[in-house]
């Protein structure tokens, strides 16, 4: 095994962020990564599969691990359902557009999400109405102080509105290896929300597909979303806000055109999800720049780094965008990203 050190993440964060790591290796197989946290026991460690998810602030001096687990495979299938392991270190739309190839159900709304496969169910990434714990089947994550193998279900992952057991009670204390996928053989097709039903009139489509309704999620993100390879960026940087349906509509009274939808209910109190994109808009940060760190044009979601912008640049104009949302709308906006 190869390990560098002080290596530039520059090209392994979607940010681009140019900080060093003082070791840098990548692991194939579970014997690597176990070899590789032996070797390095008195360092902090960071995984890194895609960078997509991540904003540097400053360097880390620990040994950054590159998960580079390969393979996709297809264990079983039963009346209704495709069940498909993939590694961890997959591209997460090169598996997607697999699936597609093969008729497997149930991801084509999950198209074009930048980042590796197994960071999805650590995030329970998701997109036009459909989340990872909805096709989620089981995976397979090694324990850390253990040193072996544990399997999670849907139920141990816990999973909410971008959250799991991973982000919060075993941060830091698994690496997920392989996620198992169930995916329809029968389609069920998820077309209501955002603009996929416009975007799918507009392709002039006659007969609905998993592949079309794919393609129209492309095109959607691909007209409001920066490409990272272009301008740096980690997609959405704020998670979309559940607030109660009281407080929702006091604001919808002082602020008609405010866009909300139904969230899950929790411990018999109803939520609203607000879209955040729209809070940061109306607080006037949409197409904001400072030097290198802005506020895409296109999409107020998306905090971006035009060429050399530091991470505690980008870090900061997240600050005064939390604060004027919470001064204005009384709601606080939570990172999706994770500051390192």
């Amino acid at each position: 095994m190869q390990i560098d050190k002080n290596i530039s993440l520059k090209p392994y964060n979607t940010f681009g962020i140019d900080v060093l790591a003082g070791f840098f290796a990548s692991f194939g197989t579970t014997d690597e990564l176990e070899e590789l946290f032996n070797a390095f026991a008195a360092k902090e460690k960071l995984i890194l599969g895609g960078g997509s998810n991540i904003l540097f602030t400053q360097n880390f001096d620990g040994l950054v691990l590159k998960n580079e687990l390969k393979g996709i495979s297809l264990v079983k299938e039963d009346a209704n359902h495709y069940y498909v392991k993939v590694a961890a270190g997959e591209n997460w739309h090169g598996f997607v557009m697999h699936c597609l190839a093969h008729n497997y159900a149930g991801l084509e709304n999950l198209s074009l999400i930048p980042g590796n496969t197994g960071a999805s169910p650590m995030q329970n990434i998701g997109a036009y109405g459909v989340e990872i714990k909805d096709v989620f089947e089981s995976l397979e994550a090694w324990h850390i102080a253990g040193g072996k193998t544990v399997l999670f279900t849907n139920n141990d992952c816990e999973f909410g509105y971008r959250e799991s057991v991973f982000k919060r009670k075993f941060k830091n204390q698994f690496v997920i290896l392989n996620v198992t996928f169930r995916l329809n053989k029968k389609p069920v097709f998820n077309t209501s929300y955002g603009a996929i039903e416009q975007e799918l009139e507009k392709m002039q489509v006659k007969e609905l597909s998993i592949q079309a309704i794919s393609q129209a999620v492309i095109n959607i993100r691909s007209s409001k979303l920066p490409d990272p390879k272009e301008i740096g960026n980690a997609g959405s940087f704020f998670k979309n806000p559940q607030i109660t349906n009281a407080q929702f509509d006091e604001l919808k009274k002082e602020y008609p055109t405010i866009p909300g939808y139904p969230a899950e209910s929790i411990n018999r109190q109803t939520y609203t999800k607000v879209a955040a994109g729209w809070l940061i808009e109306q607080c006037g940060w949409k197409g904001y720049r400072l030097g290198d760190a802005g506020c895409h044009a296109k999409q107020a979601l998306v905090l971006v780094n035009y060429g050399n912008a530091k991470g505690n640049e980008i870090y900061a104009l997240s600050e005064k965008i939390i604060e004027s949302v919470q001064a204005r709308f009384g709601i606080t906006l939570e990172r999706e990203v994770n500051i390192l």
